[in-house]
C-alpha cells in the first residue's frame, strides 16, 4: 500500500475512492473496504482511501471534552495494509478545510487531482461544509463529473450495527468482548516502558509501567485484564492493570502497567504492543499488600485458564 500526504504529484490508475475516519477500523469498515477493492477490479483500477488527520472532531469542537482515538495513524496504515488496500491519502484537517463545500471537494480534489473514476460511500456517511454531501448530492456529481457512485449497506454483527461510537462505549465499560467481536481482530495500545515506583517487584509481580504513544489513544475502562503483549515480534501471555493502585498508592494518577508472565528481561526504553483479550475485574482497593498478592494470584490463575481457552 502506498501512503500519500496530501493530493499533489499523485499518479493513480483508474481510483475508486472511498472516504472517511476510518477511526478503530472495524468490520463495518472492511466491508466498505472489500466493496471497494472489487469495484476497483472489475474496471482494472486501484482502490483508494482518503483519510484526515487529526480527527475532524478534534478540530471541529476544540473545547469539547477530548474525544480520544481508537486507532493511531499508524495502526490506521498497518489495517488497512493488511486489508489490501493500493492507496491510503492523509489529508491535514483543518478549520480552512472544513468550510470547503462538498462541491468544491468533489471538483478539485476528486476530479482534478485524482481523476477518480469511482466513489463508495458508506450507507450514512456525508462530507464537505455542514455535512451537507450526501448520497442524494453525491448522484448529481457524479452525473455531472461522469463517474460511478456506490453506497454500502448498513454492516450488522449479531443484529446490531457496528460503528465507531458503539466501540467507544464498549471501551468505556471494560466490554472487551463487544469491542473485538466489532473490530474483528483484538483492541491494542503500544507504548513504551517507563520507570515507575517497582512497587510491584515488593509484591512478586514486577511491571512494566507503559507510556502509551499517543496520547489521544483511548484506554479502555479501569480494571484488570488478560491481555497479550508483543514484544520484538514475541507473544507473551500477560495481565495488566488500568487504575489509579488505591492499595499502594494515593497520588490519582491513572496508570497502566503489565505483569508478563514467566519474564525476566529489561524492558527499559523498548516499545512494546498490548493486545486486550478480556476484562477479568474492576479496581479496588485491599486493606493490605498481603490481601492485594492473594486477589493477583488468583488474577492469574483466571487469566491462564481463559487465554488457554
Amino acid at each position: 500500500m502506498k501512503v500519500h500526504y496530501g493530493v499533489e504529484n499523485i499518479e493513480i490508475k483508474c481510483p475508486v475512492v472511498t472516504i472517511g475516519s476510518f477511526d478503530g477500523v472495524h468490520l463495518g469498515h472492511a466491508c466498505v473496504i472489500q466493496h471497494l477493492k472489487e469495484k476497483a477490479s472489475s474496471i482494472d483500477g486501484e482502490s483508494v482511501i482518503i483519510s484526515f488527520e487529526p480527527h475532524p472532531r478534534e478540530v471541529l469542537y476544540p473545547r469539547e471534552q477530548k474525544i480520544g482515538i481508537l486507532t493511531t495513524l499508524e495502526e490506521k496504515i498497518i489495517i488497512l495494509e493488511k486489508y489490501g488496500v493500493d492507496h491510503l491519502i492523509i489529508l491535514k484537517f483543518t478549520l480552512e478545510f472544513a468550510q470547503q463545500s462538498y462541491n468544491d471537494f468533489v471538483k478539485k480534489i476528486l476530479i482534478d487531482k485524482l481523476k477518480i473514476k469511482g466513489l463508495v460511500v458508506g450507507y450514512d456517511h456525508r462530507f464537505g461544509k455542514d455535512r451537507a454531501g450526501n448520497f442524494e448530492n453525491l448522484q448529481e456529481l457524479a452525473n455531472e463529473y461522469v463517474f460511478f457512485l456506490e453506497k454500502e449497506v448498513v454492516f450488522e454483527e449479531d443484529d446490531v450495527n457496528v460503528s465507531s461510537t458503539k466501540i467507544r462505549n464498549a471501551l468505556a465499560v471494560g466490554d472487551i468482548t463487544t469491542v473485538n467481536r466489532f473490530l474483528g481482530y483484538p483492541y491494542s495500545i503500544t507504548g513504551e516502558v517507563v520507570y515507575g515506583h517497582h512497587l510491584g517487584h515488593k509484591i512478586g509481580f514486577p511491571t512494566a509501567n507503559i507510556q502509551v504513544s499517543d496520547e489521544r489513544k483511548l484506554l479502555p475502562a479501569i480494571g484488570v485484564y488478560a491481555v497479550k503483549v508483543i514484544i520484538e515480534q514475541e507473544i507473551f501471555n500477560g495481565m495488566l492493570n488500568i487504575g489509579i493502585r488505591p492499595t499502594v498508592s494515593n497520588d490519582g494518577q491513572v496508570s497502566c502497567e503489565v505483569y508478563i508472565f514467566d519474564f525476566n528481561r529489561d524492558l527499559y526504553g523498548k516499545t512494546i504492543t498490548i493486545n486486550f483479550i478480556d476484562r477479568v475485574r474492576g479496581e479496588r482497593k485491599f486493606n493490605d499488600i498481603e490481601e492485594l498478592r492473594a486477589q493477583l494470584q488468583k488474577d492469574q490463575e483466571k487469566i491462564l485458564k481463559l487465554l488457554k481457552s
